[in-house]
């Protein structure tokens, strides 16, 4: 399986961005799809996650109310769409699935800068 992220970039204080994640060679309705984030110096934080149906969402504390999580199983494919981005919410972000026996595929990343 592959995931691919997409939609980084840099953004202002305030700012919004929705990333993608293409997902392939597995099937995609059958697995959790997860959305994390690791800032430079600082661990890998899970920041939100999504179950097969779509049905099911959570959210880390410190982007909840300001990130959504989605996914088209149509499409395979699963996004973040991130508002009122601040400073801190600046890290690579990842796409992650996770099947119900432990198989897991991730994405390789995608840069998201918040600065003025």
């Amino acid at each position: 399986g592959q995931l691919v992220e997409s939609g980084g970039g840099l953004v202002q204080p305030g700012g919004s961005l929705r990333l993608s994640c293409s997902a392939s060679g597995f099937t995609f309705s059958a697995y959790v799809m997860s959305w994390l984030r690791q800032a430079p110096g600082k661990e890998r934080e899970l920041i939100a996650h999504i179950g097969g149906a779509g049905l099911v969402t959570a959210y880390a504390d410190s982007v909840k109310g300001r990130f959504t999580i989605s996914r088209d199983n149509a499409m395979n494919a699963v996004y973040l769409q991130m508002n009122s981005l601040k400073p801190e919410d600046t890290a690579v972000y990842y796409c992650a699935a996770r099947s119900t026996s432990g198989r897991e595929y991730w994405g390789l990343g995608t840069q998201v800068t918040v600065s003025a």
